[in-house]
């Protein structure tokens, strides 16, 4: 069998037309080069050089320049594929996140990651905190961004942050004359519009307004837009109401456990891809940061 050093070894002779400096290229002494080249020649079952000197092919030897050339170059190509991915500079990486993170949080923290990696392939999913663990088990998504989930199952959370919950009602609302944190009983059933981010308060109060509220809504912009209508307020994590809201007024609950927690969905049985891996390092490290910096500004 043609061993891939043999045939580097023969291409390296062949280019430099001499044994020592092909030696020295390799890093071989001259003899165990001799020795490579006298073993290919019997494994090819013909002469590759015309004399002793090696600085002139036989026909058959042009032949093995151009096809050795090629194996080399496809071997060292494939090796090269397989450490850049090994290495996380290639790849492909999914990823699933509730909205507030993917619109305030994942635009600079992807920048800075695939910057160093511009030949990865991205797909980035803005869906419900439901959604994303759903995708993360079915391993739609590599990885996911979610606000913590009571059930158990095939994931497991990591914490990245938490943030609290915040009321927004119509800038003229009744609620923006108080001086003071709004209070649950300050709140009236009626006009509460539910979300799927709210639903995970656990305060008794809310719950009994949540259960009678009669209008429910899940995409943020269309939830401003009814809060500014003035159909009703609504209670959103603080990320969420990142930028002013023209119209709009965003109010402090006097609760201190009206809070989330947001972190990293993965699955417990599946290994994850070096991508995946360098990315819920680089996660880790940079959102909890960029999180509390967008929040006390």
């Amino acid at each position: 069998m043609i061993k891939l050093e043999a045939l580097r070894v023969f291409v390296t002779v062949a280019e430099s037309g001499n044994i020592k400096d092909a030696a020295d290229a390799v890093g071989r002494t001259a003899s165990a080069v001799s020795m490579t080249l006298k073993q290919l020649e019997d494994e090819i079952g013909g002469p590759l050089f015309q004399t002793d000197r090696k600085n002139s092919l036989t026909s058959l030897g042009n032949l093995m320049l151009d096809l050795g050339r090629e194996q080399i170059r496809s071997f060292d190509k494939s090796v090269s594929i397989m450490r850049a991915f090994a290495h996380s500079r290639i790849g492909s990486l999914s990823v699933a996140s509730v909205p507030s993170v993917a619109v305030n949080i994942l635009p600079a923290i992807l920048q800075r990651f695939l910057e160093a990696r511009p030949q990865v392939q991205m797909e980035l999913f803005d869906i419900d905190s439901v959604q994303v663990r759903r995708m993360v088990e079915s391993g739609v998504a590599d990885i996911g961004i979610a606000g913590e989930s009571r059930a158990g199952g095939g994931v497991e959370f990591t914490p990245l942050f938490s943030d609290r919950f915040k009321l927004l009602c119509k800038d003229d609302h009744a609620l923006c004359r108080l001086e003071r944190p709004v209070e649950w009983s300050d709140l009236d059933a009626a006009t509460l519009i539910r979300n799927g981010a709210s639903d995970r308060i656990e305060a008794e109060e809310y719950k009994q307004l949540s259960t009678q509220s009669l209008i429910t809504v899940y995409n943020v912009t269309s939830l401003v837009a009814m809060v500014k209508a003035g159909l009703g307020f609504t209670v959103l994590p603080s990320l969420t109401m990142l930028g002013a809201h023209e119209g709009v007024a965003v109010l402090d609950l006097a609760d201190p456990a009206a809070s989330r927690r947001v972190g990293l969905i993965e699955r417990r049985d599946v290994p994850p891809s070096p991508i995946a891996t360098a990315f819920r390092a680089f996660a880790l490290k940079e959102i909890p940061a960029l999180v509390a910096e967008r929040l006390s500004s």
